[in-house]
């Protein structure tokens, strides 16, 4: 690690940390629609539309802070894709839960269920590693994990999507496609957020 010669705020990095954990709660509020009637689906996606907007809401903030703060704990560039992936990841996630409302779809296949197991598994490495920014030194074990469930992912979509051409007619496998291709693009922002972090290891060491 780099010897810190100025005292850092740890607003920035706070932030992040609650931009991860909107995703954790995000991923719990899409369980719950995976799990839920029809009848229940508008009221958990206005919750997921909240959660959406506070992600939104705490990405202007830090922003806000990286402009007008004098030592950050990260280089300011390394900050911002940080969090603009964080956001971009509960972005997708809003947008699933809105087409499943949207399609009216009562039940979604099993493997919606696993994609979204990893998606949980992932917010919850990442919000855990946004809490530990200030000490990289443990955070290698994170980035090999997450990039891990990111591959098993990518798997679980080709399957699913196999699976969805074999049993599904033509507008059903649409509406089907649509919520798994938002799915697995949540798993490549997490991805994306954890390579960030490796890359920040790597330049930091």
């Amino acid at each position: 690690m780099k010897l810190r010669l100025f005292p850092q705020e740890p607003a920035g990095l706070n932030l992040l940390s609650q931009l991860a954990r909107q995703i954790v709660l995000a991923s719990a509020t899409m369980a719950e629609i995976l799990g839920a009637p029809a009848t229940e689906h508008h009221r958990l996606v206005e919750d997921m539309h909240n959660h959406e907007a506070k992600s939104a809401e705490l990405h202007f903030a830090l922003l806000t802070h990286m402009r007008t703060s004098f030592v950050n704990p990260l280089p300011r560039e390394d900050m911002y894709a940080l969090s603009q992936s964080l956001n971009e990841a509960i972005e997708k996630l809003d947008a699933a839960a809105e087409l499943v409302a949207l399609y009216n779809l009562d039940r979604l296949p099993k493997r919606a269920a696993d994609q979204l197991e990893i998606i949980s598994r992932q917010a919850e490495l990442t919000a855990d590693a946004m809490r530990r920014l200030n000490n990289l030194d443990d955070l290698e074990d994170y980035w090999i994990e997450v990039l891990r469930l990111a591959k098993r992912a990518e798997r679980t979509h080709r399957v699913w999507v196999a699976d969805m051409l074999k049993d599904m007619k033509s507008a059903q496998y649409a509406r089907n496609r649509d919520i798994a291709n938002q799915l697995v693009d949540v798993t490549k922002d997490m991805r994306r957020i954890a390579t960030q972090v490796g890359s920040i290891i790597v330049k930091e060491s």
